[in-house]
């Protein structure tokens, strides 16, 4: 049981987690099978793929699993020894690091199992299936050029549609995607001629909330410990 209460512990699974990295930088590029990795869910494509492929994944995510288990231990064992502490924030602060941590692997996780990436090339009229029951259609493209043909405004208007009847309409824009019961619609690509077209990107991240609160605890407890610990050294 000692094991999960080591900071030796936490130290080699980061040295393997590290080589693991490397291995799997030296795999992708070499595989045409990762080309697939964001069309589906993670663990979907990880069970459709080969393991003399996808080793490395497999023994991240086993360590990544046990690190967790290594940061929960280690982090309530830190509180209940250090409770009478005065400097209460002090004492909190590295664990809402580990904190952020734990919720941004939780993220990673969440993604893995039900996010999704796809492209669609789409004119006006163009329906698309997001769901089983609803149907994205581009009502219209709107391609602003100036004198010399660049493209200086843009914006696509779409509809959601369930049963054949629109039920939502939105605006795709410049750092303005549409967003629908999960998923993130993009404008990835677009052409003007001979016909006004555009790519977009239907992506779904349900693990989007979670990393982004892991983030902030994570930089929150970051900029409060040093905070503190430059104060006390005054």
């Amino acid at each position: 049981m000692d094991f999960f209460f080591s900071l030796r512990t936490s130290l080699w699974l980061l040295g393997i987690i590290l080589v693991l990295f490397f291995a799997g930088a030296v795999i992708m590029p070499a595989h045409e099978e990762f080309q697939t990795i964001h069309s589906i869910p993670m663990f979907e494509w990880l069970m459709q793929q080969k393991p003399a492929v996808t080793w490395w994944l497999w023994g991240l995510i086993g360590f990544l699993a046990v690190l967790t288990l290594n940061t929960l231990f280690c982090s309530v064992e830190s509180i209940v020894k250090k409770r009478k502490v005065t400097q209460w924030l002090l004492l909190i602060s590295p664990q809402i690091i580990h904190i952020g941590f734990l919720f941004m692997l939780l993220a990673h996780l969440l993604s893995a199992t039900g996010g999704s990436q796809e492209f669609a090339a789409a004119q006006e009229g163009t329906t698309l299936q997001i769901t089983d029951n609803t149907v994205l259609r581009v009502k219209d493209i709107y391609i602003n050029l100036d004198y010399y043909g660049y493209v200086t405004d843009w914006k696509v208007n779409v509809e959601y549609l369930s049963g054949g009847k629109a039920f939502k309409t939105d605006t795709i824009a410049p750092n303005g995607p549409s967003v629908q019961m999960g998923f993130n619609i993009n404008v990835k690509d677009m052409q003007v001629y001979p016909q006004e077209a555009v790519l977009l990107q239907i992506s779904r991240e349900p693990g989007a909330f979670w990393a982004l609160a892991g983030g902030v605890l994570f930089m929150f407890g970051i900029i409060t410990l040093i905070a503190l610990k430059i104060k006390m050294e005054k």
